[in-house]
């Protein structure tokens, strides 16, 4: 079991990953903006953060980029899950720092699949 922040402002997607995390026996953290997010994330310092890009105020490659350059936070994989589903904002998110892109809505297995690779626990 992990502890995952998901930082993501829609009610509905909070509720569907969430759902799909908890099943999948893991512990969840969660944020409605990438500012609350960072700071939870190094407070809470989660196993693994999942981060939406279209965030208010700041968005989630800004958020990426500071929890990857801040010593406290480095180690800490990102994984950025987002409706921004093209080539170049893949490349951009990987460049700020995340681990891994899902685009939304991702499915279970591509979810889980992630997470376990990104922690080292899969099976």
């Amino acid at each position: 079991m992990a502890r995952i922040l998901l930082i993501e402002d829609s009610p509905t997607d909070v509720a569907v990953l969430t759902q799909l995390l908890e099943r999948n026996g893991h512990q969840v953290l969660t944020s409605a903006s990438a500012e609350d997010g960072i700071e939870v994330c190094r407070r809470e310092r989660p196993d693994l953060v999942l981060m939406d890009v279209v965030l208010p105020g700041m968005n989630g490659f800004q958020a990426t980029r500071a929890l990857s350059r801040d010593a406290d936070t480095s180690a800490i994989p990102v994984v950025i899950v987002s409706t921004k589903g093209m080539d170049t904002d893949r490349a951009w998110g990987m460049r700020q720092g995340a681990k891994g892109y899902l685009v939304k809505p991702p499915s279970e297995e591509a979810l889980i699949g992630s997470i376990d690779e990104l922690l080292g626990t899969a099976t």
